[in-house]
Parts: C-alpha cells; sequence; structure tokens
C-alpha cells in the first residue's frame, strides 16, 4: 500500500476548513497514519491476530471505517477457509477506491464486500468480530451509542469488537503530557510546528475524543461485560470488548 508523502500542511494557509477524508487524504493516508499515531502498525497487526482467535466458521466481520483496508487485509489473511465475509465500509469514496486497489493487490478466498456508505445506517448481522479502527471519534457524540447498541446486538455470543481511538484525559496534567508526548512523537517524524498546528486546527471540529472512563461505560450499558486496554501508547489506545 503505497503512499505519497504527508504535504497537505506544509505550507501556511489563510483560511483551515475542516478535515477531510477526501481524494488528497487518500493518497497520503499511509504516510499521514504512520507519522501521526504511535503504534498503528502494532494495532493492525493484532487485529489480524485477534481475528485468528475469535472469527469463527460462516461469520460475518466488519471494519468500520476502514479508509485503506489495512484492518480488513491484516484480518483477512487470518480467516482464510472459514467461509466468513467481510464488509468494509467508508463513508469516503477516495478511500473505498484506494482501498480496493490494496485488496485486489492480494489474492484472497474470503470475499469483502466494500460499501461506501454511512456506518450508522450499517446493519450488523450474524458478526463475530467488528472493527472500529480510529473511527468512533468521528462520530457525533450522540450517536455513538447508538452504533454501539447495534453492534453488540449484532454479535454473535462470544464475538469480538475492537476500537481503537485517542483519548481524552480527565487528569489535566495527564492530559498535558501525553498530548505533549505525542506531539513530539509527530515532530520526530518530520512533522514542523506549522503543520502540527493546521492539522489541529483542521482536526478541532470534527475528531472528539472520549476519556476511557465513557468508552467502559457506554460498552457496559450497551451489554458487554468484558472488556480491557490492550495496548496504549501515549494518548493513543485499542480496547476490546467480547460479548
Amino acid at each position: 500500500m503505497n503512499s505519497q508523502q504527508d504535504k497537505i500542511y506544509a505550507h501556511a494557509a489563510d483560511q483551515i476548513t475542516d478535515f477531510q477524508f477526501d481524494q488528497r487524504v487518500a493518497g497520503v493516508f499511509n504516510d499521514m497514519i504512520r507519522r501521526s499515531v504511535p503504534g498503528y502498525a502494532q494495532i493492525i497487526n493484532t487485529l489480524g491476530d485477534f481475528a485468528h482467535r475469535f472469527v469463527t466458521p460462516n461469520s460475518n466481520v466488519y471494519d468500520l471505517g476502514s479508509s485503506l483496508g489495512s484492518a480488513t487485509l491484516s484480518i483477512r489473511r487470518q480467516i482464510e477457509g472459514r467461509d466468513c465475509q467481510i464488509f468494509a465500509i467508508d463513508n469516503s469514496q477516495s478511500m473505498i477506491d484506494r482501498c480496493k486497489e490494496n485488496l485486489t493487490a492480494y489474492v484472497s478466498d474470503t470475499q469483502v464486500n466494500l460499501l461506501c456508505a454511512d456506518i450508522r445506517d450499517i446493519n450488523i448481522e450474524n458478526a463475530s468480530m467488528v472493527v472500529l479502527n480510529f473511527t468512533l471519534q468521528f462520530l457525533p457524540v450522540n450517536d455513538r451509542n447508538a452504533l454501539i447498541k447495534r453492534i453488540y446486538e449484532g454479535l454473535l455470543p462470544g464475538g469480538v469488537l475492537v476500537i481503537s481511538e485517542k483519548l481524552f484525559f480527565e487528569d489535566t496534567q495527564i492530559q498535558t503530557l501525553l498530548d505533549e508526548q505525542h506531539l513530539d512523537f509527530k515532530r520526530a517524524n518530520g512533522y514542523s510546528e506549522l503543520e502540527i498546528s493546521q492539522k489541529r486546527s483542521a482536526l478541532e471540529n470534527v475528531m472528539r475524543p472520549d476519556s476511557l472512563t465513557i468508552h467502559q461505560q457506554r460498552l457496559n450499558d450497551n451489554g458487554f461485560s468484558h472488556f480491557s486496554v490492550w495496548f496504549q501508547c501515549f494518548n493513543f489506545a485499542s480496547m476490546v470488548a467480547i460479548k
């Protein structure tokens, strides 16, 4: 999955518009994620490991907010021969188009259904695994509970939900510390102060992280009784919940 270098915010703009997963972002997304999200490669690899453990024969897998298909590819590699279907859904046609190219580069007997759609409109059925990989944080806060409820209802007993998110910390000292560590991570990966500042402005109105407490409470309220954080680096975490 080749990608151009992310230079979207490298030049000063007169006005910063809200971040969108458009063709421009799709073209540099792999580089953007690698340089912005600590531990992303580990998360993607482990999604495949979870799939190997949890995905049952003749069931469905849902990758909600599939972007370029990294999670779908990782999962697909681990469930060959189980007669499963993966539903990879994203509301950006640019992402779907590039995802299709990435998926067709590898031969597999597992069917992947690519859908350009709003994940809030998707029926979850006969699911042994559902993935929200840095997706929930972009939904309106008031829509998150209904989505988790629908996922729980569509999961088979013993099915797994994996949620990866940027976290908000109620402890202001911890929030400041981990936010600064993340900024240092981006600087170490070559982003300038201008790029960091302009991207932060672009994301301000479209990405609203929850605290870990809110994530756990939401999952508990909707029926999940087994929950843990399995990975965290700075203010980024991945959580697992089992039905």
